[in-house]
């Protein structure tokens, strides 16, 4: 057995990490997160990306706009913004096109951490309901 990571457990590491960090309502980022694969899928991921970034006033889309553009500008070699980087006249198709398979698996990634997240606070929250009222 090898001790170094698939890139796979690097994605969910990475996500794990993140969704643990979101910043803004918890609520907020879920609905997001469970949404973005398919926002990507169905609309692309430059229109995706220019859509959260011109929601950036709101803590949930900054947040997973900047998880994103670092977790996929790093696997791809670029550093700094991803949207732009997706839009520079050196960005060929062939990387766009493993840009955005990248960004959908980690998505998804991210998707079910913070649906397992909230479920989590959802029974925690149960709980001490259940203490206060026992």
């Amino acid at each position: 057995m090898s001790l170094q990571q698939t890139r796979e457990q690097e994605r969910a590491r990475a996500a794990w990490d993140d969704v643990a960090s979101a910043q803004g309502k918890r609520e907020e980022y879920l609905a997001l997160a469970r949404g973005a694969a398919v926002d990507v899928q169905v609309n692309g991921l430059g229109q995706t990306l220019a859509f959260w970034k011109a929601r950036g006033d709101k803590p949930h889309y900054k947040s997973l706009y900047d998880q994103l553009s670092r977790w996929v500008g790093g696997q791809m070699g670029a550093s700094g913004d991803l949207l732009e980087w997706l839009i520079a006249p050196s960005t060929g198709s062939d990387s766009y096109r493993r840009a955005t398979l990248e960004a959908i698996a980690y998505l998804v990634w991210v998707k079910r951490f913070a649906e397992a997240k909230d479920k989590d606070e959802r029974q925690d929250r149960q709980l001490k309901a259940a203490e206060k009222e026992g």
